[in-house]
């Protein structure tokens, strides 16, 4: 399975450039993307909100609140439509032959212990997952920008269910996680009961243009919910074989016409999103007309000029990566939109995405085996933390955390060490015991096998993994050996001094030590000593369970808000006082005024 490195176009970023191919994965892209909206999303120095909403708006809703999670859905869209799409531009026979889940929980870069339940369900269910993959990832998010809002939950919910199965099957770090959190750009704050009292508010009786609005809602979800299930049908030809208890499927259309079908709806995705965006900054607009006070008013409007001229530029830079995967919508793009994103490129605030691309490992996983020895006669296998080695360990459970040396170590198994430069220094690195490349591989160096002197000769073996079957006590793993992968080399041996200098790697001046005279730098340098020893797993769900720890305690020891009693029944009915219009005027003129103290005192003290 695995996911694709980042195109070409990625290369000029500045952390490829330090990190290599250890920081060229996708995410890391979308890491960056996402990290640049959450900026627009949550300002550093965000403005006390309105302690009065503005008439017909929300409480607390500044105008241009809502362009910044517009984007932050935008990105959504854009991540797991391309994702669908490329499975099948790529012409995988395993996605066309909806077989891909028969191998992909097996050869993937870091299964979990499901994984191997997974695997063994049946193969009807395996492809029948592939149809709901596809119906995910290329059906539904179009749904995100639908005018209902019960269909965009909808959409969420399908797409939480998929991130939560990845997350459970594999080891992908922070990627499902984000984007789980990307999902809530779905979500509105009555969905949330972000409201204080939503739920015991009394329902009141809907007026005539909601209730009149109410009936096209209704058929325009049905309409959309009878399309996807027809579509599914129509296009997976799904049988149900009630004797055997099975659902039957295959791919009805063929690659040119997906293609012409690509070319047919990638224009008018971005006319869909670009109509969205329209519609979100004319609700901005009226919110901003909303707002009482002239300097109040001057304010929000220059928020949302700025905030409205970022978002549009967003927008528009995204559409040139985004069109990549359809190269003639790619070409007919506007040239301005391609000058723009020319000008930004090298920040990476828009990128293309398409994971899952294909399916490798068809014949069984290949897995890279590193051996040392001292006299070449007995060879000692070098175990990684959380690669497949021992096919008696189970497979581990590693999110968020991305161990990049055992998932490079994955990539460099597809191919020849050649197409790996790094891979020869490791080598290197081993033989002459370094420590800290060495904890990359045992973060306990007691449990590397030359902990106490390097090896004198280091080589590497390929081998062919698989799945254990069902009955074989005390054995996860299966595997066959392939062929030698990298030869047996020692320090100042020719292969080895041919193969650094090839690279570019034999002649590179040590680096110089740093100075630990600043306190700081010691006292980091302290916590990464007592750290050392904990995995990196470990470490990170760690620091989530003590700031979850610490936010739960603030929630219950803080100011609990104050709510204002509601009036005495019999004072609610009571009739007024015929009094002077004069004095009832002056002693009825205070009245809101009083309300709206106390309301914000309440807002104060919460």
């Amino acid at each position: 399975m695995p996911t694709t490195p980042k195109p070409v176009q990625s290369s000029a970023l500045s952390y490829i450039q330090v990190g290599q191919v250890f920081l060229y994965f996708q995410w890391d892209s979308l890491l960056l993307e996402t990290g640049f909206l959450a900026v627009l999303v949550a300002p550093l120095r965000q403005p006390p909100h309105q302690k009065q909403p503005p008439q017909g708006g929300l409480a607390g809703t500044l105008p241009h609140e809502g362009l910044p999670f517009w984007l932050v859905r935008w990105l959504l869209f854009r991540l797991m439509f391309a994702s669908g799409v490329v499975k099948l531009t790529s012409r995988c026979p395993t996605w066309w032959g909806l077989t891909a889940l028969t191998y992909h929980y097996e050869t993937q870069c870091l299964p979990t212990p499901a994984a191997w339940f997974a695997h063994h369900l049946p193969v009807w269910l395996h492809r029948l997952s592939v149809v709901a993959t596809f119906l995910i990832e290329i059906a539904v998010p179009p749904l995100f920008f639908a005018p209902a809002r019960r269909l965009r939950l909808a959409a969420f919910y399908s797409q939480v269910l998929l991130q939560v199965l990845i997350i459970i099957t594999g080891n992908y770090n922070f990627f499902n996680l984000l984007t789980l959190v990307l999902t809530t750009s779905l979500l509105d704050d009555r969905h949330l009961a972000a409201e204080a009292g939503n739920s015991r508010r009394k329902k009141t009786p809907a007026s005539w243009p909601k209730a009149l609005l109410a009936l096209p809602a209704l058929l325009l979800e049905l309409a959309a919910y009878g399309l996807l299930a027809y579509g599914t049908v129509h296009y997976f030809g799904l049988e149900v074989d009630w004797e055997q208890r099975t659902i039957h499927s295959r791919t009805t259309f063929t690659f040119h016409q997906f293609s012409q079908w690509l070319k047919m709806v990638t224009l008018p995705t971005m006319w869909l999103g670009g109509a969205s965006l329209a519609w979100e900054l004319l609700t901005s607009l009226w919110r901003w007309t909303q707002v009482q006070g002239l300097l109040q008013k001057l304010w929000t409007a220059v928020q949302l000029s700025i905030f409205g001229t970022a978002t549009v530029a967003m927008f528009l830079v995204s559409l040139v990566p985004y069109s990549y995967m359809e190269p003639s919508t790619h070409g007919r793009l506007w040239t301005g939109a391609h000058r723009l994103f020319g000008a930004v490129e090298h920040l990476q605030l828009a990128n293309s995405y398409g994971l899952f691309r294909r399916m490798t490992g068809l014949g069984g996983r290949p897995e890279v085996v590193l051996e040392g020895s001292y006299d070449k006669q007995h060879w000692t296998e070098i175990e990684f933390m959380y690669k497949p080695g021992n096919v008696s360990r189970p497979p581990p459970l590693v999110a968020p955390h991305q161990p990049r040396l055992d998932w490079q170590m994955w990539f460099a198994a597809l191919g020849p060490h050649t197409h790996s430069p790094w891979f020869t220094s490791l080598v290197l690195c081993l033989l002459q015991g370094n420590e800290p490349v060495i904890r990359l591989i045992q973060s306990d160096v007691a449990r590397y096998p030359f902990h106490k002197q390097p090896p004198t000769y280091v080589r590497a073996q390929r081998y062919k993994y698989w799945f254990s079957q069902p009955g074989e006590q005390g054995q996860w793993w299966r595997r066959q050996w392939v062929e030698e992968f990298f030869p047996p080399v020692s320090l100042g041996d020719p292969t080895l001094d041919t193969l650094l200098r090839q690279f570019g790697l034999q002649d590179k001046s040590p680096r110089r030590a740093r100075s630990s005279s600043n306190a700081l730098a010691q006292a980091l340098q302290w916590v990464r000593r007592q750290l050392s020893p904990l995995e990196a797993p470990t470490l990170l769900w760690g620091l989530i369970l003590a700031v979850g720890a610490i936010r739960v305690l603030q929630a219950l020891l803080g100011p609990r808000p104050s709510r204002a009693s509601p009036p005495p029944r019999e004072e609610k009915h009571r009739p007024a006082p015929k009094k002077d219009p004069g004095v009832a005027t002056d002693q009825a003129a205070p009245a809101p005024n009083s309300s709206n103290s106390g309301s914000q005192t309440a807002r104060r003290k919460k």
